[in-house]
């Protein structure tokens, strides 16, 4: 008997976000093995390879992690951030490197958030490993 996923439990499976299941979509590169009458998607588990959809060249580029301070006063917050950052990719097996920034606000001139965005722009990482999402502002 074959095993249906909702599209939560299917996007999950593949290690991607609903929202980028819906865009496999519209793009004809998956679909749903049914829909049911209220027209929920619905995926049929033999059928879902996550390797199929996995890019091999993002996995071969490195992680980038990106620690950042405002100010000169929690210089050892950066350390600590560093070090975290250190330890969990050093778990998961990943290749890495470390951008530290010194800098507040909306400012774009800072030395790492320039590299940062260059590499991304480039195709140059295969992740990005931040402590808290508001580091990049």
């Amino acid at each position: 008997m074959n095993k249906f996923l909702t599209i939560e439990e299917a996007a999950k499976f593949l290690g991607i976000s609903t929202q980028t299941l819906r865009r496999w979509e519209r793009a004809k590169k998956i679909s749903p093995s049914h829909r049911t009458e209220g027209g929920h998607r619905r995926y049929d588990l033999s059928k879902l390879n996550p390797t199929y959809f996995s890019s091999t060249n993002a996995t071969a580029r490195p992680t980038l992690a990106y620690a950042r301070v405002s100010s000169h006063d929690q210089k050892s917050d950066l350390e600590r951030q560093v070090q975290l950052l250190e330890m969990y990719c050093a778990s998961q097996g990943w290749s890495f490197t470390i951008i530290k920034d010194l800098g507040s606000r909306m400012n774009y001139h800072k030395k790492g958030l320039q590299e940062l965005l260059e590499k991304i722009l480039h195709g140059e990482i295969g992740r990005l490993v931040l402590t808290h999402k508001d580091r990049l502002l």
